[in-house]
């Protein structure tokens, strides 16, 4: 009891500062000399149907907001914002605008607070946003599929032919593996900073980056260990945690590719399926090159591919239907958090009994050609 009353002693104390300074502090002397500090985020803008035009945003400021009018192409129009004009802190709004926006064309929002602040937002290409329903649902979930599920399965193919060869080719492999999760990784993260802008500063983009890719292998390799003890992972275990970052990283690619789609600005011709498919088959070869001394089953290896291929259709409904810049910059994150992980886990397995890891001439052109063939394959899939 006297230990508790220890901790939680300087919480106490800190909670009264508080309370001394909110209600004797310069707070007012700071809100009268100084304007309100205005934010609103735009977080998506969704074309339900023709003649409609929805608006998402969040306060990510230290002061309420209060919408005042809202200006499309430069000229005011009527809305309906909901539930309420003045918008809190961390608060999120809808506005809802009449409006006969034409397939195609481009489009300026700009929205406008009680004070005179603008926040302005430009659509590229109105489209009409994909609604949950049948056609919807199976149009993304065979988007996903034929970017993530099967490319990933043609991958796992490669199993007899890993199975052949020597443990210096093994190893090769395995080193053509982490070079394909080292551009996997850089990718997601370059992906979750160029998010960090349309992410409210409330909710630190930043800060969502660090606690993914600290956090992410963190928890991995604590969930690891759960059972296993100091014993070393086995090989169908590293392939797991190969699947796993590969999983959580093409549940960020879907959330791209469907949020794309649903403003239009991803064409989906034959090019795109084609460099994906190239793209993502190489996942394939880094799951199995760790099983190529076992004799896994079907099922096992069945799992393995659904693990990595499966959660590109899951971004990609979430993506299409319902697309928020602060989930995806953290499930980026999470995917780079994840593969920072598996790459260790590599590096350690490689390393041990006697074999030369990442310092042998071989190991290191399998780095380095893993990092040429995802380059090389990933521009088959610019968009």
């Amino acid at each position: 009891m006297a230990l508790a009353a220890k901790a939680l002693l300087p919480l106490l104390l800190l909670a009264g500062l508080l309370a001394v300074f909110l209600r004797f502090g310069p707070v007012g002397v700071f809100r009268a000399a100084f304007p309100p500090i205005e934010e609103l985020t735009f977080e998506r803008i969704a074309f339900p149907q023709p003649g409609l035009i929805r608006v998402h945003m969040v306060n990510g400021g230290p002061e309420p907001v209060t919408v005042a009018q809202v200006m499309l192409d430069d000229a005011y129009w009527e809305h309906t914002v909901v539930p309420d004009r003045e918008v809190g802190r961390l608060d999120g709004i809808v506005i809802e605008i009449s409006y006969p926006w034409v397939d195609g064309d481009p489009l300026i929002v700009t929205v406008v607070t009680s004070t005179g602040v603008t926040f302005t937002q430009e659509v590229a290409v109105a489209t009409q946003s994909p609604e949950i329903n049948r056609s919807y649902v199976v149009t993304f979930a065979l988007l996903g599929l034929y970017v993530g599920v099967v490319p990933v399965f043609l991958g796992l193919l490669w199993l007899p032919f890993i199975a052949g060869v020597s443990q210096r080719w093994i190893d090769f492999f395995l080193s053509f593996t982490v070079g394909l999760l080292l551009f996997l990784g850089v990718d997601a993260l370059e992906g979750a900073f160029a998010l960090t802008g349309r992410v409210a500063s409330a909710f630190q983009g930043v800060g969502l980056i660090v606690l993914g890719v600290v956090g992410a292998p963190l928890v991995i390799h604590a969930v690891g260990r759960i059972g296993r003890g100091d014993s070393a992972i086995t090989p169908l275990g590293i392939s797991t945690l190969i699947a796993i970052g590969i999983g959580l990283h093409n549940l960020g690619e879907g959330l791209a590719i469907g949020s794309s789609y649903a403003v239009g600005e991803v064409a989906l011709g034959t090019s795109l399926v084609f460099g994906f498919l190239l793209h993502n088959t190489t996942e394939g070869l880094g799951i199995v090159a760790p099983l190529a001394r076992s004799r896994p089953s079907y099922g096992k290896l069945a799992a393995l591919g659904l693990i990595a291929g499966v959660p590109t259709i899951f971004g990609a409904w979430i993506g299409g239907f319902s697309y928020s810049p602060t989930a995806s910059v953290l499930f980026l994150a999470i995917g780079a958090g994840a593969i920072v992980q598996v790459i260790a886990v590599l590096g350690r397995s490689m390393g041990s009994g006697g074999r030369e890891g990442f310092k042998g001439p071989l190991n290191a052109a399998g780095v380095v050609a893993g990092l040429i063939v995802m380059y090389a394959t990933g521009l088959f899939v610019a968009a």
